[in-house]
């Protein structure tokens, strides 16, 4: 026993294999490589990643190392594994200890699908420049002098890293130096998924569970899986699920074929097939056929509906069932369908119907017989009344007919000798005929599809004239389809700011239909389309917008789901914009007061000038008509810009840029004017003269730097204004008197 007990310690992973979970084993540092002479601490741990309890055992190269506590110290490489009370061994971690002047650490531990940390380390690295970074000899990009790199999604490959420095040893001489080369030792995500079915031979007809097994590390429970299943090369169910089950009704001969399933993260970044499976469906041979005749007992009255059910006790998927009488060569009918009874219907029967019938089945093991049965037909005479006007009514599960339903029509006159024969219409084509033998009505049933809607219509007859009914309106609704949602956005690219449509549409499904909008698992609101084209939702970009997009489409009838569209929005906010544009606004209208306030003052001063020339009979210009003209400059600024003059006569500004983005309120134009004067016709009005001119300045919105912004945000924010203002800050321009107006 003690022996036993022996052996159970020092074989690694015999006790409890395949029941507890594995231990882990971590590194501090977290590096898989290190310099001879260096420690490194080697952590274990149990369940759910808790510091292990009781005693821990540690395995060097699959040998019993010691039994200590859950951290020991260790200086030697090797495979090193651990476990603890609950735990089976972990998977082995393979540390070593370098001699070189040079080495390649990565990062430990690491996942598929994890982004890996290289790290080139000399053993005197102050001295150690110019490290270059090669994955299977060549040389990665950017990776040139960095003291660290990142490999992202890194897999299990067989791939062989390594890097070169120049390191300065003996009296400062440069020497290079390359590492030995790593294979970064990456751990499975989660196991390779075996195919399971609940039979490998099912029976034809009967149910069969897929499933898709695999498990993840216990190191990463929060990864979030999904599975798919395939026959052949056709994708099985509605495509990727959360579950790893997948439930099929009914298996059928031509279900017999090679299942197999995947398996990936919902990030799309591991994905792992299963091993095929060969799945064949047994086929069960018809047996105890049987014939039955309505009415019960095969005695039946001139003119009524004869019924043969033809029926099997046991038989799978497709049988072919036959109808015969006696002295016929040919079957008076044959259908074949997925059931274990059929029915023939014989509508009118007449005397010459009378005899005796069987009926076959088969389904491709040959066809068994039922044993026969006699039918007798007598006359009944009565006195004949001709048919009135028949009533059609429509007979459905629910009160809207729904795509696949099953409509019954019937068809009644109220007077009228039997037998009568009703036939049924639609859109004046007829669907087919049924007789009441006995009087009463009769019925016609329709598997609806979408085409069935519109106009119905019978009439009844039993050879003394034929008889219709009024019409009778149906229309069929059908379920709403996968709906396809659609992102439009002004540019290729969407921007922050943008104002980004999402269309969402269902090519087929009654109105009206009501769409839902998500983001993320997030629901954003609901639109309804009462006509064809779907339905939309408007968002205005922020950089929270990024990320997937989906829509629902339901009518009532179940709603369906449409594939996730990814969004990723770039650039910054322009809010920033706004509260510059706004300072900028005060500085240009105290700019503006200041160039008003000049102008009137000389105004003032060419007025007085005036006032004396006028008084000598040398003014050829009324003080009125300078106002006007000197009123017609000032008119150029802003009308809504508020200023300190008195009001002036309203004039049509003069188009300057014909390029400006008018979608950006958050701009500001002003223009303004140095007007200059000869000295010697100072004292006229500065319009009537063709020597004067004036220099214009037009300002658009001004930029500044906020000081809570970083050097990227300013430096996004300045190209982002330059490209909307296409540079039409401070655009000086000369007018002529003949510029003016």
């Amino acid at each position: 026993m003690l022996l036993w007990l022996l052996l159970l310690i020092l074989t690694p992973g015999r006790e409890q294999s395949g029941v507890a979970p594995k231990a882990v084993l971590l590194l501090d540092p977290p590096w898989s490589t290190a310099f001879k002479g260096e420690r490194v601490a080697l952590i274990c741990r149990g369940i759910s990643h808790s510091p292990a309890q009781g005693d821990t055992y540690w395995y060097r190269n699959e040998k019993l190392l010691k039994i200590k506590y859950n951290k020991i110290q260790i200086t030697e490489s090797g495979n090193y594994q651990c476990k603890t009370r609950g735990s089976s061994l972990s998977d082995a971690v393979h540390v070593g200890f370098s001699p070189d002047w040079l080495i390649l650490q990565a990062s430990h531990p690491v996942f598929e699908g994890d982004n890996v940390i290289l790290r080139c380390q000399g053993k005197d690295d102050k001295n150690t420049h110019q490290k270059v970074y090669y994955k299977d000899g060549k040389q990665l990009p950017n990776s040139y002098n960095l003291d660290n790199i990142t490999v992202n999604s890194v897999s299990r490959d067989n791939s062989k890293y390594h890097c070169t420095a120049t390191c300065k040893r003996f009296y400062m001489i440069n020497f290079k130096e390359t590492s030995k080369h790593l294979n970064i030792q990456v751990q499975e995500l989660f196991l390779h998924p075996v195919l399971r079915a609940s039979s490998s031979t099912p029976i034809e007809g009967s149910p069969m569970t897929l499933t898709c097994e695999t498990q993840l590390s216990p190191q990463r429970p929060n990864i979030q899986l999904q599975f798919s299943f395939f026959r052949d090369s056709q994708t099985l169910g509605s495509g990727w699920s959360r579950s790893p089950k997948l439930q099929i009704p009914a298996m059928w001969t031509e279900d017999s074929g090679s299942y197999w399933c995947e398996v990936e993260t919902v990030t799309h970044s591991i994905k792992k097939r299963s091993l095929r499976s060969q799945i064949r469906v047994q086929r069960v041979p018809v047996s105890n056929v049987n014939l039955e005749i309505r009415p019960t007992g095969g005695q039946l009255i001139e003119g009524e509906n004869m019924v043969l059910i033809c029926s099997v006790a046991q038989g799978s998927g497709t049988v072919t069932f036959s109808w015969h009488k006696e002295g016929r060569v040919r079957s008076l009918g044959r259908k074949s369908q997925r059931s274990l009874l059929a029915e023939l219907h014989v509508l009118t029967v007449k005397e010459s119907d009378a005899g005796k019938y069987y009926c076959a089945a088969d389904n491709v093991h040959g066809p068994i017989l039922s044993t026969w049965i006699r039918v007798t037909v007598r006359t009944l005479l009565s006195p004949s009344v001709p048919v009135s006007h028949p009533i059609l009514t429509f007979r459905a599960p629910r009160a809207h007919a729904v795509v696949g339903d099953l409509l019954e029509l019937h068809c009644e006159s109220l007077r009228g000798s039997p037998p009568i024969l009703y036939r049924f219409y639609h859109e004046d084509v007829t669907l087919g005929n049924s007789s009441a033998p006995s009087g009463g009505g009769a019925s016609f049933n329709l598997s609806l599809t979408a085409e069935h809607s519109g106009n119905y219509s019978c009439d009844a007859d039993n050879g003394l004239g034929a008889q219709h009914s009024h019409g009778v309106s149906l229309r069929v609704t059908v379920p709403v389809s996968r709906p396809v949602l659609t992102l439009r956005a002004p540019g290729a690219q969407a921007v922050v700011g943008d104002l980004l449509e999402l269309h969402c549409e269902s090519l087929r499904g009654s109105f009206p239909i009501l769409y839902w909008f998500y983001h993320e698992d997030d629901t954003l609101g609901n639109s309804s389309a009462h006509s064809g084209g779907g339905a939309s939702f408007n968002l205005s970009l922020t950089t929270e917008h990024s990320g997937n997009y989906s829509c629902e489409a339901d009518n009532g009838l179940g709603a369906q789901h449409s594939k996730v569209v990814t969004l990723n929005v770039t650039g910054t906010s322009r809010s920033r914009t706004g509260l510059t544009t706004v300072g900028v606004t005060g500085l240009v209208l105290s700019i503006l007061g200041l160039a008003a306030a000049a102008a009137l003052l000389h105004y003032a001063r060419a007025r007085t000038k005036l006032e004396g020339l006028s008084a000598t009979g040398t003014s050829s210009h009324s003080p009125s008509e300078c106002q006007e003209a000197s009123s017609s400059r000032f008119s150029r600024i802003d009308p809504q810009e508020p200023t300190h003059s008195k009001p002036l006569a309203p004039m049509e500004l003069e188009p300057m840029y014909s390029n400006v983005n008018p979608g950006d309120s958050n701009l500001i134009y002003s223009q303004i004017w140095s007007i200059q004067h000869t000295k010697e016709n100072s004292a006229n009005c500065p319009t009537m003269h063709q020597e004067h001119e004036e220099l214009t300045v037009l300002y658009s919105e001004l930029k500044k730097t906020h000081p809570d912004d970083s050097a990227g945000e300013a430096s996004s924010r300045h190209r982002a204004h330059e490209n909307d203002e296409e540079n039409y800050e401070n655009v000086p321009r000369v007018l002529l008197a003949s510029d003016h107006w």
